[in-house]
């Protein structure tokens, strides 16, 4: 099955994507948001409050005005950066895209996995999925349709 990068040299590329492609890549867009929104929520892989910060860390991002608590967007860049890189008729893949970011979220991973999908995360892709299989029904009975008479 080929993929197609979606970013080349950090220009997103949907022109070349055929039509399942494009839709493979909005679900991965869908799951890539609900994963932020739980980032910002502060929530970890399992939906329960993110592990709490060191106290030192603490301190020092109170004081830098970003609250302390572990939302992952301090700076921001590296949830910028985290998006829909690659995508296949039946599979996208999201990553960070700079080697800072890379190695920012790899530390992070280490601390408390967050590049995983959590159970309201699953659930946000599969809604997702069935609103688009919903749209896409009354085309695909058509086209069924239209194919038995042909032959």
């Amino acid at each position: 099955m080929p993929t197609v990068r979606v970013y080349q040299k950090r220009q997103l590329r949907l022109d070349l994507l055929n039509f399942r492609q494009r839709q493979m890549y909005e679900l991965g867009m869908v799951g890539v948001a609900a994963v932020k929104q739980r980032l910002a929520a502060a929530r970890g892989p399992e939906d329960q409050p993110a592990r709490p910060l060191t106290k030192r860390y603490a301190i020092w991002k109170t004081r830098q005005g970003k609250g302390n608590r572990r939302n992952l967007w301090l700076t921001g860049d590296m949830l910028t950066n985290f998006t829909v890189r690659t995508v296949s008729e039946n599979r996208a893949k999201a990553n960070v895209s700079t080697r800072k970011a890379r190695i920012k979220a790899w530390a992070n991973q280490k601390r408390e996995a967050w590049m995983v999908f959590s159970p309201a995360n699953r659930r946000a892709v599969v809604e997702a999925a069935q609103r688009m299989l919903e749209a896409m029904k009354p085309r695909l009975l058509l086209e069924r349709a239209l194919g038995g008479r042909q032959s």
